[in-house]
């Protein structure tokens, strides 16, 4: 393999978490195909500590493609991988999950980096919304269900980000590549290379 066929690491981060105890070091690859993004999260739920693992890959238009995330925790280890095709289906070891048809993202609960999918994928303009429903990995126990979101572009570098009908709010601030600086009242970026 060539270099030049290589992923290509854009940017590598630190965020922490302000809910909770909890930080993660996340990276963003690009590939010829689209593009990686993988984190180890150290979090703390309920008062029990959980690391998680995952690895995230999309095509070109940033939709979402694999999923492997991998929790440890006192309880032992949890393992789900997933793949969506072009017409957004999605298996689990083989079995369609028919639920999660139509769902373009994945939204990974423990970590702000799924965020960036759609910011990516829809490049809304300033002062436009739309509405997606993303395939949720809930943790701890990485069950998965669709969870409807909103995104509406506040500014060049300002989201709001809703689910559930709105019942939860956020102004989210990304830097040029999508990826969150800060989330109230979940993340903050701590450190950053490759900007």
């Amino acid at each position: 393999m060539t270099s030049s066929l290589l992923p290509r690491r854009l940017r590598a981060l630190v965020w922490r978490r302000m809910i909770s105890p909890g930080s993660e070091y996340f990276e963003l690859r690009q590939h010829t195909e689209g593009w990686e993004l993988t984190g180890s999260v150290v979090v703390v739920l309920e008062g029990q500590p959980y690391f998680v693992d995952y690895t995230l890959l999309t095509d070109a238009a940033w939709e979402t493609r694999d999923v492997s995330v991998v929790r440890r925790s006192v309880e032992g280890e949890a393992r789900l991988h997933l793949r969506s095709d072009a017409e957004h289906r999605w298996w689990n070891e083989g079995t369609e999950l028919v639920e999660l048809r139509g769902c373009p993202d994945i939204d990974l609960a423990c970590t702000p980096s799924t965020n960036t999918l759609p910011i990516r994928r829809l490049a809304l303009e300033v002062g436009q919304s739309a509405h997606v429903r993303t395939a949720w990995i809930r943790m701890p126990d990485l069950s998965v269900e669709v969870l409807p979101q909103q995104y509406t572009r506040l500014s060049p570098t300002r989201y709001r980000y809703e689910s559930n009908g709105g019942s939860f709010k956020a102004e989210v601030d990304v830097d040029a590549l999508g990826l969150v600086t800060n989330y109230p009242p979940g993340w903050e970026r701590v450190a950053v290379s490759g900007e």
